[in-house]
């Protein structure tokens, strides 16, 4: 809730960065400003089912106040140098879109809602007549999609990894993943937590092992495992400290960055934090062969599983000295982009 004299675009420009990078940028953000403070989180979700245009306002200029503080704020986030994924870049929002309420002259009620680029959505009418029928997006009208790891990729058997290895990676440096990989997100790390306060055994030993922070979704046809997509780190970092200290893990798999606690942990423990590609848990789970539940059945796609992987691809985001690329990357960015004076038009 701002005052009426405050500034929209400073206070997007100061919020963002403040949100991580757990809404997988680049994206779309839906701004709401008006009525009351529900009203403003309504008109900022309906803002998000407008289509991009982005580029079409640019290039014809605003013709009204809400396309010229689209575009200034526009402007301005991406100047952020936060980028794609959060891992620096030109490219943070894609679009931005205003929708506004009158309201009450004492008051300015603002909402925002970023949108990863994965926005899917489809408009329909319901006028009574019958179900509502869809056809099937043709595979055809999407580009083809193949991938082949780098030959500068370094790979991992997760099955031998120590310690030592794990503190001879860098930030930034893209590993594939082989052999056993453990599950585990927000329910599994709970419980765990808990069974470890009562000094209870875990059913798991994650003695040098890994984790991966996912929820899988159930397998079909021939699938070793339905989409299997990384899910936003920052909320096991309050377990961080517990499961470094107390199990003997070594690594972790999530999106987005980790917070000052989390990375105090790893730099601690000499452990290692990984990001798997947000928003393309289809492809993700291409790197799974097998999968089984191992541990907490009962939580269902939040129990812990151990999945065999071959070549499963993921970058170094912080390293065993507490190094972070979010940190990094972004810092590099906002500074290329005021020396060189680059643009900041998304692609």
């Amino acid at each position: 809730m701002l005052n009426p004299s405050d500034s929209l675009v400073d206070w997007v420009v100061k919020t963002l960065p403040g949100m991580g990078a757990g809404w997988c940028p680049p994206g779309m953000l839906g701004i709401g400003v008006g009525g009351t403070a529900e009203k403003a989180m309504l008109l900022a979700k309906q803002s998000l089912m407008d289509p991009i245009d982005m580029a079409e306002l640019k290039a014809r200029g605003a013709k009204n106040r809400i396309e010229a503080l689209r575009i200034e704020i526009y402007d301005r986030v991406n100047a952020l140098g936060i980028g794609a994924q959060g891992l620096g870049g030109l490219s943070t929002v894609l679009d931005v879109k205003i929708r506004d309420y009158p309201t009450h002259a004492g008051s300015l009620p603002v909402a925002m809602i970023p949108n990863c680029a994965a926005t899917r959505h489809v408009h329909f009418v319901l006028d009574g007549s019958g179900p509502a029928e869809f056809a099937t997006p043709s595979l055809a009208d999407w580009p083809k999609v193949s991938w082949t790891p780098s030959p500068q990729a370094t790979r991992v058997n997760l099955d031998t990894l120590t310690r030592e290895e794990v503190g001879a990676w860098q930030p930034g440096q893209t590993l594939l993943l082989s052999g056993r990989l453990l599950t585990g997100r927000d329910a599994a790390h709970k419980r765990m937590q808990d069974m470890i306060a009562r000094g209870e055994k875990l059913p798991v030993d994650f003695t040098d092992r890994v984790i991966y922070y996912v929820g899988p979704v159930d397998p079909v046809r021939e699938e070793a495992v339905g989409p299997a997509g990384p899910t936003t780190a920052t909320r096991m970092d309050k377990f961080t400290e517990t499961m470094l200290a107390r199990t003997g893990l070594i690594g972790m798999i999530g999106k987005a960055e980790r917070g000052p606690t989390a990375i105090d942990a790893i730099r601690k423990h000499g452990a290692a934090y990984l990001i798997a590609v947000g928003g393309a848990a289809y492809l993700v789970a291409k790197a799974i062969r097998r999968a089984r539940v191992i541990g907490f059945e009962d939580l269902g796609m939040e129990a812990i599983y151990e999945f065999e992987v071959r070549d499963m691809p993921v970058t170094v985001a912080v390293d065993a000295r507490g190094q972070s690329v979010h940190q990094s990357g972004p810092d590099e960015w906002r500074t290329k982009i005021v020396e060189l004076k680059l643009p900041v038009t998304a692609a």
